[in-house]
């Protein structure tokens, strides 16, 4: 698992070796980042960005998007293993200033939450066996926490969100082996 593109391009990231944690394939973070970027759907640009990644991990993501140039990155992680390593990750890419960690269940998070902070794209990596993530998506939009030009990124089990089309508004759809992408818009 390694820093994709930009300032850190190459650099290895820490991750657990368990099974608890489901790492965000070099692959599929790749052709994320070149939909952000090519898709005549999507208005959000990386350089500047304000990023929340839900379901952090060991922040591969995150990271990716600050190497791109992101301003500031919002992750949040409640196993100790994935913890562990996002923290080791951040240290080892010198990235203290430009993150935030919260160690919570999503749930909590936003319910904690008073930051008037609004983010540009919100990445979200739910364990293939929580089905909550519609709810999750609700809070984000009721929250009013996405800028204008924003995008919310769900990665899924492919098949597993059949009803997301009657909720929102998806912009972009892929799949990748096991792995289904949904660019989606809330406003």
């Amino acid at each position: 698992m390694r820093i994709i593109s930009g300032k850190f391009k190459g650099k290895k990231l820490y991750f657990p070796k368990n099974l608890n944690t489901r790492p965000l394939k070099d692959s599929v973070r790749e052709n994320i980042f070149n939909i952000l970027e090519h898709s005549s759907s999507i208005d959000v640009v990386i350089k500047n960005s304000c990023v929340m990644d839900l379901y952090a991990g060991t922040g591969s993501f995150g990271l990716e998007c600050l190497s791109r140039e992101a301003s500031q990155v919002f992750f949040v992680e409640n196993d100790e293993n994935a913890l562990i390593n996002l923290k080791k990750n951040i240290k080892n890419l010198k990235l203290d200033k430009q993150t935030n960690i919260f160690s919570k269940d999503i749930f909590k998070f936003f319910e904690d939450s008073n930051s008037k902070k609004k983010v540009d794209l919100v990445f979200l990596d739910p364990p293939y066996s929580n089905e909550k993530y519609t709810e999750i998506i609700k809070i984000i939009k009721n929250n009013d926490i996405m800028n204008k030009k924003h995008i919310l990124i769900l990665h899924r089990e492919k098949g597993s969100s059949d009803n997301l089309l009657d909720k929102f508004n998806i912009v972009e759809n892929r799949i990748y082996g096991r792995s289904e992408l949904f660019f989606l818009k809330l406003f």
